[in-house]
């Protein structure tokens, strides 16, 4: 694996953190700019809306740019947004860095993703693009509490700031370690025109297979969201734990995460679409399990885990699955699928949300999460009948049938730098 994952994955170490790390500092928020729950809770909010409609539109405005480039500049506006939250005089200019920060979220993991794929041989693209996102598994791991406990223990000021720190190390990393070629290919020479790559970019979007993957990230992975926005009740009102607890159990969920993640680089190259099936069909089982293993400490925790690893077993075939279908122009699609990720958490909270508005058990929610990834499962069923058919790729105008993901790629791309010949 290239060093320059390294740089990658620091950045959405830093990335990773700063979106979560909130949702712990919302009494100190309260506290300093004198706003209610509800108005502290738009720093979470506004990132995620800045998260879905910065991704497409920076990737557009970008596409004609060395993706180089634009990681440099994702770095550079994550460490301004931070620096701003961290210096903040009212909650408004909080709010502001808050979503400044998070228009670098979507663009960054996308074309990111783009160019992690792209430094490795063909086989080892999962491999490659869920090392970068170790950095955010990590980072619900050992980021966010830590920044939780320096704001809570110290001055939140101080934890947005030791982000900033991180960003600008990540910054560092992409200037000196990712080659300037890195994310080209063939059909992306320095002397093509914005039009053409806009419209490659466009084209691909209308691929049955791209369309496809993103409802399956919005369904798949947004069904985990739909447990986690209401852990806190469910593990203090039905499992009986205390509320300083349910830090660790977060600790534990994000470690299934990680260890979620290395499965699905590891095994996404070889059978992308079975790997699916056993990551989102295992979920949805686990999501409906969790409505009755909620009630019971060891076994809640034990649930809970496994759905941060199933969870996110299937982020690297998804994010895989994208780039494979969108032929020559992945990077806005690759982007609207981190997009797609955000959305699928708001709309399994709200779902979740109008469950529990009815007076059920914070334990329902489960089956909303659950509902979501059978749908995502029946979304992967389509694909696999499509693939079968040999539907055509992304760029081939309809003439060409489908080649196998793990070949197609390279019939159109430039050799990716680094990658072994």
């Amino acid at each position: 694996m290239p060093v320059a994952l390294l740089a990658l994955a620091i950045g959405a170490f830093g990335i990773g953190t700063t979106e979560f790390a909130v949702t712990g500092l919302l009494p100190q928020f309260e506290a300093e700019f004198g706003v209610s729950t509800s108005t502290a809770g738009a720093t979470a909010t506004g990132y995620a809306l800045g998260v879905v409609i910065g991704a497409p539109v920076i990737a557009i405005l970008g596409a004609k740019a060395p993706p180089k480039r634009v990681l440099t500049a994702m770095m550079v506006l994550f460490v301004l947004g931070n620096a701003l939250s961290a210096v903040a005089p009212a909650f408004s200019v909080l709010l502001a860095g808050r979503v400044v920060s998070s228009l670098a979220h979507g663009a960054f993991f996308g074309i990111g993703s783009v160019v992690a794929a792209r430094m490795v041989a063909p086989g080892q693209r999962a491999r490659a693009i869920a090392l970068m996102f170790t950095g955010l598994t990590v980072a619900n791991v050992a980021g966010v509490p830590l920044a939780t406990l320096i704001g809570q223990r110290l001055d939140w000021r101080i934890s947005f700031a030791a982000i900033a720190g991180v960003g600008v190390v990540a910054l560092a990393g992409v200037l000196l370690l990712v080659p300037a070629d890195a994310g080209r290919t063939s059909a992306q020479p320095q002397a093509r025109g914005r039009a053409g790559s806009l419209r490659a970019e466009l084209a691909a979007l209308r691929h049955p297979q791209v369309l496809l993957a993103l409802g399956m990230t919005i369904l798949g992975f947004g069904g985990v969201f739909a447990a986690i926005t209401y852990i806190a009740e469910m593990m203090t009102g039905s499992a009986g734990y205390a509320e300083s607890d349910v830090t660790w159990l977060l600790i534990l969920f994000g470690a299934g995460m990680v260890v979620g993640n290395l499965v699905g680089g590891r095994y996404a190259d070889r059978a992308p679409m079975r790997l699916l099936a056993v990551t989102i069909g295992g979920l949805a089982a686990l999501l409906a399990l969790f409505t009755v293993t909620a009630h019971d400490k060891a076994a809640a925790a034990v649930t809970l885990t496994l759905i941060g690893a199933f969870g996110f077993a299937s982020v690297p075939p998804l994010q895989k699955r994208v780039l494979d279908h969108a032929g020559g122009a992945p990077t806005l699609a690759s982007a609207l699928n981190i997009g797609a990720f955000n959305l699928g958490n708001a709309l399994a909270a709200w779902l979740g949300g109008l469950v529990l508005a009815t007076g059920a058990d914070a334990t329902r929610a489960n089956l909303v999460g659950s509902g979501m990834a059978l749908a995502a499962l029946a979304l992967a069923g389509a694909a696999a009948v499509l693939e079968r058919r040999g539907a055509p790729r992304a760029g081939s105008g309809g003439r060409v049938a489908a080649a196998s993901p793990r070949t197609a790629p390279a019939a159109t791309e430039a050799p990716p730098a680094g990658a072994p010949r």
